[in-house]
């Protein structure tokens, strides 16, 4: 997707999004850069979001993929839209070993009626490892 600036509104608009999600708020999770078509999303890994060997759980990884993604394809649709999602799948690649999460949504193919879109979320330690790879559907509404 194209890597220029974002319209403000647009801008302002994922940013008040993302201060709604309760969830996101609990997991410590924050926005990174948005771009049209690309949306980064960072999470610790705090202690109660882990799983029983110490790793960062699935549902971690999977909360800030789905919502990267999610905001990926509102970064193209109208300032009025809002976005759900339909469907999405993981493949988690590697255990989520670090201080932080870094999910990058972006856009596969934006349509009229249902985005396809996908996420990569990596550790951030040496070498970024990529620890989930994430596709899905997404819906205007």
């Amino acid at each position: 997707m194209d890597t220029g600036e974002l319209p403000e509104p647009i801008a302002e608009k994922i940013r008040t999004s993302f201060g709604r999600q309760s969830l996101m708020r609990t997991l410590g999770a924050e926005l990174g850069a948005l771009t049209p078509g690309r949306v980064e999303i960072v999470a610790p890994i705090l202690p109660g979001a882990r799983q029983q060997n110490g790793y960062g759980h699935a549902g971690l990884t999977f909360s800030i993929g789905d919502s990267a993604a999610g905001y990926a394809a509102l970064t193209l649709m109208p300032v009025e839209a809002d976005v759900l999602s339909v469907e999405m799948k993981i493949n988690l690649l590697a255990p989520a070993e670090g201080a932080r999460l870094v999910a990058i949504g972006h856009v596969i193919k934006p349509g009229r009626r249902l985005f396809v879109v996908g996420a990569e979320v990596f550790a951030e330690r040496a070498g970024g490892l990529k620890v989930a790879q994430i596709q899905g559907t997404m819906i205007p509404v």
